[in-house]
């Protein structure tokens, strides 16, 4: 070879060097999937205990993009035709707003969807994940102090004696709107008749209450404070004050607690619908159904999962207390939910 052409030689050389390493670059690269969820405890669990498996399994990288569900879904919304979120995980109520809207592709078949309770099938697109309960929660101490027997029913919001010792959440806090829901039907009303319920929060609920509270942090700091001895609670919420060492007692009504499901979909249109549906069915897996009772106290929706006694009493848990949930018709409500929340601002929480 002449030295004229040993330059050349070199260039080209390091060209397909180059190119070699381009191309395992791109054969290694990671596929990335976008999952949206709550924030707080539950995006701690999901990072530090549920997703790293699931990377080193598929070969992904999972980003976790932390807001409410009311945010999950606003964005959703904006992003509709163009989204970059691949999996979404709210609350029953804003999943279902979801399905109404088209934004969720269709569940693909697997053998853990025929090991669910029949009430976390919620479409043929979305199914829950994970149930809590909203109940009672009271201050154990406070009332043994106070010689008052514990509450044991949603009427017990109404009785005089708690006039400016309760919590109440707003009907923008899903909570809140259970509880409208339930004193609706308690005084002969529904979902399509809210009168009922309206009047009830109002005139019997109202005078009881310190103070309208969304914020679960915040309901939980009034407890502590003892500036309150009673609130309407989420299970799940009443885990997490528990664990500090609070005297919280939680407890479903006779007429019942109210089923709260956290929900999940596959995003459509999807850049990754293989492991958007992969990882759902992942979640379903009794493994992370278990991580998930015991990290955030988040009942199972796969009755396959067995708890051990102290961590099932946290929750509604087994097919008794799943099954004696009462549900509320998420369609009606949504197509009113606006509507009902300028009302709430001007008659209730004024």
């Amino acid at each position: 070879m002449t030295p004229s052409f040993r330059p050349l030689t070199r260039i080209a050389t390091a060209v397909a060097v180059a190119l070699v390493g381009l191309g395992s670059g791109v054969a290694c690269a990671e596929p990335t999937l976008y999952v949206a969820g709550v924030g707080g405890s539950t995006e701690q669990m999901y990072k530090t205990k549920v997703i790293p498996a699931f990377e080193k399994q598929h070969n992904v990288k999972v980003v976790y993009v932390a807001g409410n569900s009311t945010e999950t879904l606003a964005k959703l919304q904006a992003q509709k035709g163009r989204q970059q979120i691949n999996v979404a995980m709210m609350d029953d109520g804003p999943m279902y707003q979801a399905l109404q809207l088209g934004l969720c592709e269709k569940l693909s078949d697997a053998p853990v969807y025929k090991d669910l309770y029949p009430l976390a099938r919620l479409s043929p697109e979305a199914t829950g994940v994970g149930v809590v309960a909203t109940g009672i929660g009271y201050n154990e101490e406070a009332f043994k102090k106070r010689g008052w027997a514990a509450p044991d029913s949603w009427e017990n919001l109404t009785d005089p004696r708690y006039k400016q010792l309760l919590g109440m959440p707003p009907v923008t806090n899903t909570y809140g709107l259970h509880t409208l829901v339930e004193m609706a039907r308690l005084r002969g009303g529904s979902e399509k008749n809210i009168d009922p319920g309206f009047k009830a929060l109002k005139d019997e609920i109202g005078p009881n209450v310190l103070a309208w509270v969304s914020a679960p942090g915040e309901m939980d700091g009034m407890m502590q404070n003892g500036d309150v001895v009673m609130a309407v609670y989420g299970s799940g919420r009443a885990v997490a004050l528990q664990g500090t060492g609070f005297p919280l007692k939680f407890i479903y009504p006779k007429e019942g607690g109210i089923a709260l499901q956290i929900a999940a979909c596959g995003i459509t249109p999807n850049a990754q619908p293989e492991l958007s549906q992969q990882f759902i069915q992942y979640v379903l897996s009794p493994e992370v159904q278990m991580i998930q009772a015991r990290e955030n106290g988040f009942a199972p929706v796969n009755q396959t999962v067995k708890l051990t006694p102290d961590i099932a009493a946290r929750m509604p848990y087994g097919p008794e207390k799943v099954n004696a949930l009462i549900k509320v018709d998420w369609d009606t409500i949504n197509q009113q939910r606006s509507e009902w929340t300028t009302r709430w601002n001007r008659t209730v929480e004024r």
